[in-house]
């Protein structure tokens, strides 16, 4: 089982030829209602990989909450965790792609309302996980409950420190692999606290390059496939959720990282965070077609 602690968002997705200036308006050219936030996100993922995946977070009690939980039960995801809570709407990201890149405002909403207490009650039940992912679009104080809890049941973890926040130093010892982008990475390493012993539980992406992780203070690299993008939103959160699925299937960490560089290359062919995660057939299907 793969519990996922993170958020839900509706992705308000607009496409535009160019980012708009300051004060200026543009007219869009297509827009489109799609679901996001990098938690649930990173579960759907490893859901159409095959994997038995829970979510724990917060929706509103408005249209967009009712509609996401019922597209999660429609993906294969245990809901019995995901809180509609009366005093926020659920989160929003507002996304403008241009040319295959995109900016992105998140605006929390019920999100935040998942509290570690919240946590603490089910902690029985995040105790019976093999792998617990996490990202940092929820209160900081509870991702470190989440770790807590795992260090304390020997759960290995994934940290997905997206959008960026400076990582406790606490929490280097809780975590099991943390998945950084570049930018992050070296925000990371440039941190007074920083060790060079953290650099074994890093795995850097690096879009179109792929990725590098450390092992025994070695540098090891695995590119990434050359696909026609579409839409680079997701791509990360889909890279976590095969992470995390194949991890607990067992792979390797070489394996895993080489089949999640895959996924996410994939899902960049398509419109939209979801839209281009693959199933375990599409996923193999495209390594077969790129290594013939």
């Amino acid at each position: 089982m793969i519990t996922v602690i993170g958020s839900l968002n509706m992705d308000l997705v607009t496409t535009v030829d160019r980012f708009p200036k300051l004060g200026e308006t543009l007219l869009g050219n297509t827009f489109q209602t799609k679901y996001g936030g990098k938690g649930a996100n990173q579960a759907i993922a490893a859901s159409r990989l095959g994997g038995e995946v829970q979510m724990i977070g917060c929706v509103g009690e408005d249209a967009f909450g009712r509609d996401y939980l019922s597209h999660l039960k429609r993906e294969g995801i245990i809901v019995e965790y995901v809180e509609p809570v009366t005093d926020s709407p659920t989160g929003t990201a507002s996304i403008f792609i241009v040319e295959g890149d995109n900016s992105i405002v998140i605006v929390p909403g019920a999100n935040f309302q998942l509290t570690p207490q919240k946590l603490e009650s089910i902690e029985e039940t995040i105790a019976s996980s093999d792998m617990l992912l996490l990202q940092l679009e929820i209160p900081m104080e509870t991702v470190d409950q989440a770790l807590q809890i795992a260090a304390k049941h020997h759960i290995p973890t994934i940290l997905n420190p997206a959008p960026f926040q400076p990582i406790p130093k606490k929490w280097w010892e809780w975590i099991t692999y943390i998945t950084p982008n570049e930018h992050e990475a070296a925000a990371m390493m440039a941190d007074d606290h920083f060790q060079e012993q953290y650099k074994e539980k890093m795995i850097i992406t690096n879009g179109k390059n792929g990725l590098l992780y450390y092992e025994e203070g070695n540098e090891i690299h695995i590119p990434a496939p050359t696909v026609k993008v579409v839409d680079t939103t997701g791509a990360g959160d889909t890279f976590n959720g095969a992470l995390a699925y194949f991890l607990t299937e067992g792979y390797s960490k070489k394996e895993a990282c080489q089949l999640a560089v895959y996924a996410a290359s994939l899902s960049v062919t398509k419109l939209g965070a979801q839209g281009g995660m693959p199933t375990q057939e599409q996923l193999r299907s495209f390594i077969e077609s790129d290594t013939k």
